[in-house]
């Protein structure tokens, strides 16, 4: 790795550990099922989070695991090599996700969306093969205030993605320790370290997320006019007042609970 690059990567460990510190996202004697797509996030999730183990004071253990959903085309064996390479426990396992869609996707229905859905119980499935107690996932700062405004804006509802949670199957635990760091940084990193970058290679690859890349240059935009919005609106997520906005699911103990108007 050049200095460069080095330099990337421990900004970006750094921003890691005080997430997983923050959050308390890994603990003594954790199994960490590491979905690793082929992409850029889940890549540098990975190789941060080996690093991490080998200096950590606790004991933890990582798996890989690939989920190939079986779409032609789609280039496993670029990540297996990868993962071979630098010596990770993993796993590469194969679906028939692309046959699922094909038969159960509904008009008017996100075929991303409904991938993601497969690709994420297959992945619990596996984690719980493999006797993983926890799932990391390639999560970064931009992927959680861009939910936070796509909620907003489309869904109307105050909510994003949470660092730390309990899976939907009710047995993991999802983590997501790349919360502080900006996709700009791992961009960054991945322009000085060659990734063997792999898509997905479905029917609809590279007809980008409307929606998403809406938000994506509406920050871009304010970030012109307020450079640290990034770090401001993750801040918000963290620091929220509840008996400021209007959930009547709320009861008046909740509310009182929370930090006074200034």
């Amino acid at each position: 790795m050049t200095p460069e690059a080095q330099k990337i990567f421990n900004q970006i460990k750094r921003k890691t550990g005080k997430a997983i510190g923050d959050f308390n996202l890994i603990e003594e004697g954790d199994r960490i099922a590491v979905g690793v797509s082929g992409g850029k996030d889940s890549y540098i999730l990975l190789h941060i989070l080996e690093a991490l183990r080998k200096k950590a004071p606790i004991r933890f253990e990582l798996m890989a695991i690939n989920i190939d959903s079986g779409f032609p085309d789609y280039r496993k064996e670029q990540i297996e090599n990868h993962l071979r390479r630098h010596h990770f426990n993993y796993q590469m396992v194969t679906t028939n996700s692309d046959q699922i869609i094909e038969e159960k996707l509904r008009p008017g229905t996100s075929y991303c969306a409904f991938c993601a859905r497969l690709r994420r119980g297959a992945l619990y499935s596996q984690a719980d093969k493999y006797a993983c107690n926890k799932i990391a996932l390639g999560h970064h700062l931009d992927d959680f205030i861009e939910t936070l405004l796509l909620n907003q804006f489309y869904g109307g509802t105050l909510s994003a993605m949470a660092a730390k949670l309990q899976a939907d199957n009710g047995k993991h635990t999802v983590i997501r320790p790349l919360v502080y760091t900006e996709e700009a940084e791992i961009q960054k990193f991945c322009n000085v370290y060659e990734f063997p970058i792999v898509n997905c290679s479905c029917p609809v690859a590279g007809q980008e997320d409307q929606k998403r890349q809406r938000m994506k240059q509406l920050i871009k935009n304010l970030a012109e006019e307020i450079p640290e919005i990034r770090k401001s609106m993750i801040a918000a997520i963290n620091n929220v007042h509840p008996h400021q906005l209007l959930d009547r699911n709320l009861s008046d103990s909740d509310k009182s609970r929370n930090i006074p108007d200034a």
